[in-house]
């Protein structure tokens, strides 16, 4: 076997850009430097050899062992850039522009590698499908220009075009990898006429398809050739959909083959969008993920008969890896981030991986690592690289800020390790995860009485403070001999007018009765004269009683016989229990938890709609993504 390539990984961001080694250390590649000036995109050759970046002035070439440069061409204002397969051949984009002299602006030019030289050039207006297709020996090289499918000889290619096909209402191609490179041309749906997908055999390409369908609701189309050439699937889209079932439109997925030997529409299960497909490496299978929210997730065999049912989850993307050994299926974008590992062997699944906030994942070439990216402009904060083992474990982290893109190194299978029976062990988590992983100190903070929003932020008056807050000495309120300065827990609870209850103590329907003339007469002389008395429970409202209550005491009552006796005595008060102490935090806490339980009661019932096939609203379908969130949130508080 081939010597192994070392692993690593590019990255570039708003101030830097760097080479990155792999397991066990991902210390930067000696001997590259970042480029002064913000680079507008890099990009890696198929078979690893090459990396080059774009700046405002030049570009850039470099052996990527050892990130040892190798040349820099002069070239301004390059936005996009790309290798051939094999990396003899480096293609560069720039924005169109008018020149002076009226000629048209060759934007698009192909340089060799090895000396610089620029070899041929082309009018592209647009970036989508800007470069050329190439076969991969690199014998043969294919570009769309309108209706015409132009061939070329790269090692001829002073030569010019060698060979062209027109295919009216043609919209896009993609080649096939493989011996045998057939080229899939879609046309799109137009003014009633179906669309179609037709294949032609690159070697005979003035021939009649080998394979064409035709079909409705296609307004584009994305094209996936399994790794031998032999068969392709087609996801067809409309920008609306009919029915308003759903949002992103109608979607559709076909099988060709290329022999034209077989087609058929792959029938899925579920109604919704499709989210996600792709084949597997073996070429034999391939996955998708479809439905509305929770999607299911089946991988097909090259018949469409369905070798497995994942079931039903919060997921938009599945991936194999470079082996065709795991699978992971994740839920990115405005789900809670979860992959779940599945050994392909086996089908059983080997981890979860939580990497929320995830805009780009990617296998390594070795398959035992997932790189996961959080991307600007798409999230502006949290940016940064993590890389996962495929059992589970996090084992490298890279914040940067404002990151724009990256990726690993490509490498050949042939050039990676085997992979063994069994899932490898993973390493143990590199320094950046350790430092990661220490205990913050969080100084607890006590919960405060509760203040209306309109008093926040203000200072409170001394007269509503505790004492030992500052708070003025609480008193009877009365002249005289009134109460001690100190306030008990009793107290507090008793200063509202009107009958004193304390939590906790027997509740009394007693209270003071006026006596003739109301509050006049006898009873103001009464009040004048216990003036300063003190009552038992040194509150304003003591359980004494006030002075009218000493008026009635003395006051004869007549009954119904005419004899006049003395009332019986008022029934004593109830002893006074000390109120409980208030755990403000804990009932807060505990206030939380009940609502916490209440969101994800109703999120059971939404999931039950949703399995009864019950179609939901979009806010339903994101309460039911913020699940994961309030399950984390609950086990902190229950901890």
């Amino acid at each position: 076997m081939a010597s192994q390539i070392s692993q690593q990984y590019a990255f570039r961001a708003q101030k830097s850009m760097g080479l990155v080694g792999g397991t066990p250390h991902y210390l930067p590649v000696p001997g590259f430097e970042s480029p002064d000036v913000p680079a507008r995109s890099y990009t890696y050759s198929a078979d690893g050899r090459f990396f080059a970046y774009a700046l405002p002035s030049a570009v850039r070439i470099f052996q990527a062992e050892g990130a040892h440069l190798l040349r820099e061409l002069p070239l301004p204002n390059i936005v996009e850039l790309n290798f051939s397969p094999r990396g003899t051949y480096l293609s560069t984009w720039e924005r169109p522009a008018k020149l002076e002299d009226g000629t048209p602006h060759k934007n698009l030019r192909v340089f060799s590698t090895s000396t610089g030289e620029e070899l041929i050039a082309f009018v592209q207006k647009g970036l989508e499908g800007w470069d050329l297709q190439y076969t991969v020996s690199e014998s043969h090289a294919v570009r769309l220009v309108g209706a015409d499918v132009q061939v070329y000889r790269p090692a001829e290619w002073g030569k010019g075009m060698t060979d062209k096909l027109r295919v009216e209402g043609a919209t896009s191609l993609t080649l096939s990898p493989g011996l045998n490179p057939s080229i899939a041309v879609f046309v799109a749906e137009k003014k009633g006429a179906p669309a179609s997908i037709k294949i032609f055999g690159l070697v005979n390409l003035q021939s009649a398809p080998s394979c064409s369908k035709s079909f409705y609701k296609a307004d584009r189309a994305t094209i996936k050739w399994n790794t031998l050439g032999t068969q392709v699937l087609v996801l067809t889209q409309t920008d609306v959909d009919n029915s308003n079932k759903s949002y992103y439109g109608e979607t559709m997925l076909y099988l060709l083959s290329a022999a034209g030997n077989y087609d058929c529409r792959v029938t899925l299960d579920k109604e919704g969008p499709i989210h996600d497909f792709t084949w597997s490496p073996n070429s034999k299978e391939f996955g998708v993920v479809y439905g509305f929210m929770p999607a299911k997730s089946v991988i097909f065999d090259q018949r469409v008969r369905k070798l497995h049912d994942f079931g039903s989850g919060p997921v938009n993307f599945i991936s194999f890896n470079p082996q065709g050994r795991l699978v992971a299926l994740a839920g990115f974008g405005n789900l809670a981030g979860k992959i779940d590992m599945y050994d392909r062997r086996t089908l059983a699944k080997i981890t979860t991986i939580d990497a929320p906030n995830t805009s780009y994942c990617d296998w390594s070439p070795d398959g035992r690592f997932l790189l996961t990216a959080t991307l600007s402009p798409r999230l502006r904060v949290d940016n940064g690289v993590k890389i996962w083992h495929c059992s589970g474990p996090l084992v490298h982290i890279q914040q940067t800020e404002e990151l724009y893109a990256a990726s690993w190194r490509p490498t050949p299978v042939e050039h990676t390790p085997a992979f063994g029976q069994n899932v490898p062990l993973s390493p143990a988590p590199g320094a950046s995860v350790l430092g990661m992983q220490k205990p913050l100190v969080v100084a607890s903070k006590p919960a405060g009485a509760y203040r209306p929003p309109g008093a926040r932020g203000l200072a409170a008056p001394a007269m509503f403070k505790r004492e030992d807050e500052g708070g003025m000495p609480n008193g009877n309120g009365g002249g005289g001999g009134g109460g001690s300065g100190s306030v008990t827990p009793t107290q507090r609870y008793s200063r509202s007018p009107g009958p004193r209850h304390v939590p906790g103590a027997a509740s009394t329907s007693h209270s003071p009765s006026p006596g003739p003339g109301g509050a006049g007469g006898d009873d103001k002389k009464n009040r004048k004269r216990n003036k300063g008395a003190k009552s038992e429970g040194g509150g304003g409202v003591g359980v004494g009683g006030n002075g009218n209550n000493n008026n009635n005491n003395n006051r004869k009552a007549q009954n119904g016989n005419g004899r006049v006796t003395a009332p019986p005595s008022p029934p004593p008060a109830p002893p006074v229990v000390a109120a409980p102490e208030v755990d403000e935090a804990g009932d807060a806490a505990a206030k939380k938890v009940r609502n916490l339980n209440k969101k994800l009661k109703a999120i059971e019932e939404l999931k039950e709609k949703a399995k009864r096939g019950e179609r939901l609203e979009a806010t339903q379908v994101k309460k039911m993504d913020g699940e994961a969130e309030i399950r984390r949130e609950l086990a902190a508080l229950e901890k």
